[in-house]
């Protein structure tokens, strides 16, 4: 057996760490324990906990604030390199590939989708109007992601939805905050009614309208 040098501590720590943040026990946008605790409970010195933390922090998993602390700052890491391809490419690829899976996802969810997959479009749609009324634009982003994510997961194809959450993490700050300046109501109902009524072709318009608006 080989001994562990200072190195695979570092990497068991980090190990433990991001699975704190890969399982969800530590949510997006929350502080972590602070260094001391973090190395009484994982039994190393806050030195390991430091260089951990700071491994973290260059994946983009982490970041940390000048005297306040750490904080989490995304769930996985493919999203954080996506979000780093997203930044660098023309704004007509990036249109390009939201159109190919909104398209998809409309399509599929009108095929596939249960009635409570349509129960919890309803609930999402009231939701972000009524915070796009109330100006509320973080609240109406997070219910804009959240309805197109609910589109995705009607069409039951678990690929799509895992590219089309990485995707809408990524974009939350650039493409989809541009709806608050037109909510595009009228469109997301059409695609909800089109979804309800289990028609593929109205539902692409509708998701068409979306994107176009």
């Amino acid at each position: 057996m080989k001994s562990v040098g200072r190195k695979s501590l570092v990497d068991a720590v980090i190990t433990e760490l991001r699975q704190e943040i890969t399982s969800g026990r530590w949510q997006v946008g929350e502080k972590i324990p602070s260094e001391s605790s973090l190395a009484q409970t994982l039994g190393v010195s806050r030195l390991s906990v430091r260089e951990a933390v700071r491994a973290l922090v260059h994946t983009g998993l982490l970041a940390t604030r000048q005297g306040d602390g750490t904080y989490v700052t995304a769930a996985d890491e493919s999203a954080v390199a996506l979000g780093r391809m997203l930044a660098d490419a023309a704004d007509r690829d990036v249109e390009e590939v939201r159109r190919g899976l909104d398209l998809v996802a409309a399509r599929l969810a009108a095929r596939r989708r249960t009635e409570e997959d349509v129960k919890e479009l309803r609930e999402i749609t009231e939701r972000r109007q009524q915070h796009f009324d109330a100006g509320e634009l973080k609240e109406f982003v997070d219910a804009d992601i959240d309805f197109h994510l609910c589109v995705a997961r009607a069409g039951h194809n678990p690929l799509l939805v895992d590219l089309y959450g990485h995707l809408s993490t990524a974009l939350r700050d650039t493409v989809l905050a541009d709806d608050m300046r037109h909510s595009t109501s009228e469109a997301h109902r059409a695609l909800l009614d089109a979804i309800a009524a289990a028609d593929p072709t109205a539902a692409d318009a509708a998701a068409n309208a979306i994107l176009d608006a």
